[in-house]
């Protein structure tokens, strides 16, 4: 339970560092709408992401892997549908804000301790 708090906490951070460091993409709102938009972030790849990439897996193959790109600019795209107080305007700052938060998420990770069972 308190690793899922974690990483819905880490995904609002990895949105709010991608707004800003990315033209186009914009957050307003405090600890409690960061907190929301980390969890509606964390759902929309949850059950959407799984989806689209099983219906592109084809065209995934065909630009080996590059079409994550696009998948991950869609993501973000549709997680800024359903929150009022972030915004992505275009896809190259969706684009560039997949690659923001998929950088972050890396960094976050290989930072953390790894879990021994």
């Amino acid at each position: 339970m308190l690793r899922a708090i974690v990483q819905v906490l880490l995904n609002g951070v990895a949105l709010l560092v991608a707004s800003k460091l990315v033209p186009g993409i914009g957050f307003q709102g405090g600890l409690l709408y960061l907190f929301v938009a980390g969890l509606v972030f964390g759902l929309v790849n949850l059950i959407v992401k799984p989806i689209v990439t099983i219906l592109s897996f084809p065209v995934v193959l065909l630009t080996l892997g590059l079409f994550f790109l696009i998948i991950n600019a869609a993501m973000l795209k549709v997680t800024a549908y359903f929150l009022d107080g972030f915004s992505v305007a275009g896809w190259k700052a969706a684009i560039l804000g997949g690659i923001v938060i998929a950088i972050f998420n890396w960094l976050v990770h290989a930072l953390m301790p790894k879990k021994s069972d």
